[in-house]
């Protein structure tokens, strides 16, 4: 299939400039003010912000889907209170901000709370199933800011994964998504949960053939306490601890042959996990990472069992930081890896500071400092896209 690239609205046929794709601050000033994150705070915060809980797909492993969830509860936030919200997480310091839902696209707001937030310094990312996607809309949201698109993909073929959603044709908008990203200088990257849907040998050509040059795999889920619904107990990504530890055996072999995001540490850890062995990396849920919901209440985590705040009460006196490590969601747990090494450097910072030389060596030598870089070393050509 051909797509038309320059079928789009007037002055948005061109690939980004250097402007866009520096919005909001200057290179210099960017790496400053990630230098300065980095030993007072531990380093840029991410967050997931769901600006809506309602999704236009069915997918069989997941509870938004528009067949189970009560149409009677569908929300979105407004545009004052989602400004709000990115300020505020702004201020406190988080500079990646991914858009989810539910499906992010059905909210008539997203490409202003994209601007806004590409203004302030932040980079702006967007989960979707791709089934709102047109040519028109990419350019809408490349001219806005936005950093990096994230795109589900279930299974290896076109017929599985359009059965799972329930979305006839979508891998022919997915196409022609990824053929319009490459024109205009942008990356995505498939999300593709471990499901029993999913064959990792054939994964690689089939993704290739979407246009994709990157995958990110989302780690099963069966049960959250949040109210976040990306979940489900139906069978799909229902697994023994033994089928498990062998999906995150297919993964690490699959990274020989495609780009996986996930850290192989990281997929190593998730091993240890399922066989219930000592983990190694604490996750920075609540102090570095964070899930704002459709409500605005801030929550540590997906996983977790109760808010931390509203977003208008956030401040650094909310933060958490207790070394959880009681789920293996991938967004929180390959992230903290990854941070963990900044988070040491911060420790040394403030300990140094304090004439408390003891406990700045200790920051130093931790453990894990050495395996965070790895971890950053080994995903440094994806991260540098952003």
């Amino acid at each position: 299939m051909k797509t038309n690239i320059h079928n789009t609205p007037e002055n948005s046929s061109t690939k980004l400039t250097a402007k866009q794709k520096n919005r909001g601050m200057s290179t210099k000033t960017s790496i400053l003010d990630t230098l300065q994150l980095v030993f007072q705070a531990g380093g840029p915060g991410f967050c997931q912000f769901a600006i809506n809980n309602v999704c236009n797909a069915n997918c069989g492993f997941c509870n938004f889907a528009r067949d189970t969830f009560p149409k009677e509860q569908t929300q979105f936030v407004g545009l004052d209170e989602g400004l709000d919200s990115i300020n505020i997480l702004f201020r406190e310091g988080i500079r990646y901000l991914v858009f989810t839902g539910g499906e992010p696209t059905l909210n008539p707001n997203l490409i202003t709370f994209v601007d806004h937030a590409a203004g302030l310094g932040i980079k702006p990312m967007v989960v979707t199933n791709g089934g709102l996607l047109t040519p028109s809309k990419i350019h809408e949201l490349a001219d806005a800011g936005l950093s990096s698109l994230i795109i589900s993909v279930d299974a290896a073929t076109e017929e599985i994964h359009e059965k799972n959603r329930g979305l006839p044709g979508v891998c022919n908008k997915i196409k022609e998504a990824n053929q319009v990203l490459k024109y205009i200088g942008m990356y995505s990257t498939a999300s593709v949960t471990m499901s029993h849907l999913v064959d990792y040998d054939a994964l690689p050509d089939f993704l290739t053939s979407l246009g994709f040059e990157s995958v990110v795999f989302s780690y099963p889920l069966t049960k959250l306490d949040s109210n976040f619904l990306g979940f489900s107990d139906a069978g799909l990504v229902t697994h023994t601890n033994e089928s498990l530890w062998q999906a995150y055996e297919k993964v690490k072999q699959l990274k020989k042959k495609f780009h996986v995001v996930n850290p192989t540490l990281s997929l190593e850890e998730m091993q240890r996990f399922v066989q219930d062995e000592e983990q190694r990396y604490p996750c920075l849920a609540g102090y570095r990472f964070f899930f704002l919901d459709w409500d605005l209440n801030l929550w540590r985590c997906h996983f977790w069992h109760e808010p931390m705040c509203s977003i208008y009460e956030f401040d650094s006196s909310k933060l958490v930081r207790d070394g959880c490590t009681k789920c293996m969601i991938n967004c929180y747990r390959d992230s903290s890896l990854m941070q963990n090494i900044a988070v040491s450097m911060q420790d040394a910072y403030q300990s140094i500071k304090k004439g408390k030389l003891l406990d700045t060596a200790k920051a130093l030598t931790r453990k894990g400092n050495v395996d965070s870089l790895r971890a950053v070393m080994e995903e440094l050509p994806w991260i540098m896209r952003f």
